[in-house]
């Protein structure tokens, strides 16, 4: 049984608090990411602060550092932070095209796989669909709404077709929408 100490707590709060507004909702803390994403780590602390949840630059530094699904970068002066991928808003995060592997995966629940099966992977209100280059890792992915379902994508396949496919600073694999012939229901134990 793992055990998570209050630190650790902290720090998922933290990167909820995050994702959330750095992906979907900077205007709520009275921010607005530039066209890359982008926002003043000193404009963010101060917000958060302002808006009763306060983060310290140690706070800040540790969630890019540690979050297991590395959600944020800073830039190269650690003067900028923004989300890694995720986004609802508006944002160009300059990422170059890449061949992917062979083989790419997305975990998700029983509830979509009817959908998914007819219409395919979709973006919905996000810039891409989010795959993995490791099973493992769509497997908890999809367990965080119950027993996880888990896709196999015939990524190479799709990249010969002229799919552009992208991988984002915290090695997550991004495409526009994945056709439902390249997709195939994995058996997992």
């Amino acid at each position: 049984m793992c055990i998570m100490t209050t630190t650790a707590k902290r720090i998922v709060k933290i990167s909820k608090y995050l994702s959330y507004h750095l992906r979907h909702r900077p205007d709520l803390l009275g921010l607005e990411l530039n066209s890359a994403g982008w926002i003043e780590v000193e404009r963010l602390l101060e917000a958060t602060n302002k808006h009763n949840f306060p983060i310290s630059l140690t706070d800040l530094e540790t969630v890019v550092a540690q979050s297991d699904k590395q959600r944020f970068s800073f830039d190269r002066s650690k003067t900028l932070i923004r989300a890694n991928q995720g986004h609802s808003v508006a944002v160009d995060l300059e990422l170059t095209p890449l061949l992917p592997p062979a083989l790419l995966y997305h975990g998700t629940h029983y509830k979509a796989l009817a959908s998914i099966m007819d219409r395919g992977l979709c973006k919905m209100q996000r810039h891409h669909v989010h795959l993995s280059a490791k099973q493992a890792t769509a497997i908890k992915v999809g367990q965080r709404r119950g027993k996880p379902v888990i896709l196999e994508i015939a990524a190479a396949k799709m990249a010969q077709l002229r799919f552009t496919f992208y991988c984002s600073d915290n090695g997550v694999w991004l495409v526009e929408h994945v056709p439902k012939e390249y997709i195939r229901l994995q058996n997992i134990n």
